[in-house]
């Protein structure tokens, strides 16, 4: 009896030995899957985070590009502003002097020019 004892005794031990080892096992396959995905977790993070910096930078750069290309557009309006002012200056400048010119070489013509404009002005005026 001690005999079958010391073997159910010895098959239990057995048993959990197997058991113990098996847990042992599963715990440290546990531990390198949680692992793993740890470092895949973190490996996605840090690919995440530079394409985020990527894409950050290629914004800024766009950015630029379009505030350089706007103020190149204002400065470019502006000159043509400028050149058409001149040209309108120019030109408004000549019309005065032949004017002027016009009136030196014929004043009566030009002071009855002028008292009729003024008459009907005044007549258009008067209407309204």
């Amino acid at each position: 009896m001690a005999d079958m004892k010391n073997q159910v005794k010895t098959g239990i031990d057995n048993a959990a030995d197997r058991a113990k080892t098996a847990t042992d096992k599963a715990g440290d396959t546990a531990g390198n899957v949680v692992d793993r995905v740890k470092d895949g977790a973190s490996h996605l993070m840090d690919r995440a985070g530079d394409f985020a910096g990527q894409a950050r930078d290629k914004v800024s750069d766009y950015a630029g590009q379009a505030r350089d290309k706007v103020s190149d557009w204002a400065g470019d309006a502006g000159d043509m502003a400028r050149q058409a002012y001149d040209a309108t200056a120019d030109r408004m400048g000549d019309f005065g002097k032949e004017v002027t010119t016009l009136i030196r070489n014929h004043p009566l013509p030009a002071v009855l020019i002028g008292f009729g404009v003024g008459l009907l002005l005044g007549r258009s005026a008067k209407i309204i």
